[in-house]
């Protein structure tokens, strides 16, 4: 009897297998795809991205908590845009909005969308608000809970007028790191511009003024230091060598 179970286990194993070989090899399948180049991590994303993408609800959400769950959260591999003495983030733009308290930051919106421009705080704060208490899955191991209140990603595609042709969107910081998402990450009801952390404005070292949240994914998609969006119909891989080896798709 254990031995019949074994192998209907590796049939079943073996089956969908084939079924994420056929979607990958299938001319049928119409959702936009990563290419798969550069390094050996990367060589998997279309393998993780079917596979996650065919295996899971396309908006199921990532578990919540309550404050009682709140745990310290650090800030690894941090780079302080207003920092000259960091050569490769440093950004006098960003030092100059650090030194009047972020008041004349904005957020600029660009590419496939009817409305392009730039957003104050307030003017995003308008949109609606979203607050929620989750769980930072970081590359490096460990992982902190939060609690974060920003703006839903999908309400500022919406009142930017997001067109049709859209596939993905590219999140720019001030402190050149970058990182691009799809469209179904994108409009996800928990994927948000946060400006708030556990109650007080966005810290410095967590990326204020406003910093993104994509909760089905590993930390590092988070970008912080927002400084413009853009959103385009091809796959644009925005991290480029930011990423340091990391696959383009990370879903948790």
């Amino acid at each position: 009897m254990k031995e019949k179970r074994l192998i209907n286990r590796r049939k079943a194993i073996a089956a969908g297998l084939t079924t994420i070989g056929g979607l990958l090899l299938s001319s049928c399948y119409k959702k936009p795809l990563p290419p798969t180049y550069g390094n050996i991590l990367r060589m998997g994303d279309v393998f993780t991205y079917l596979a996650q993408r065919t295996l899971l609800p396309g908006q199921h959400p990532v578990r919540q908590y309550q404050q009682s769950d709140i745990t310290s959260f650090p800030a690894t591999g941090n780079t302080n845009p207003a920092d000259p003495a960091i050569k490769t983030s440093y950004n006098k733009d960003y030092a100059q909005l650090k030194s009047n308290d972020f008041k004349d930051w904005s957020l600029g919106i660009e590419g496939l969308v009817a409305k392009p421009g730039k957003y104050t705080m307030d003017d995003l704060k308008k949109l609606g608000e979203r607050t929620q208490i989750t769980r930072h899955q970081c590359e490096e191991g460990w992982s902190a809970i939060a609690q974060w209140t920003g703006v839903p990603l999908a309400a500022l595609l919406q009142n930017a007028g997001i067109l049709p042709n859209a596939r993905f969107v590219s999140i720019y910081g001030y402190d050149n790191y970058a990182e691009s998402i799809d469209l179904l990450d994108a409009l996800h009801p928990q994927t948000i511009l946060a400006h708030t952390m556990n109650g007080n404005s966005l810290p410095l070292q967590h990326g204020a003024p406003l910093r993104l949240r994509v909760e089905t994914q590993i930390g590092y998609k988070s970008v912080k230091y927002v400084q413009r969006i853009a959103v385009t119909d091809k796959f644009i891989d925005a991290a480029g060598d930011g990423a340091a080896g990391w696959s383009w798709y990370t879903g948790i």
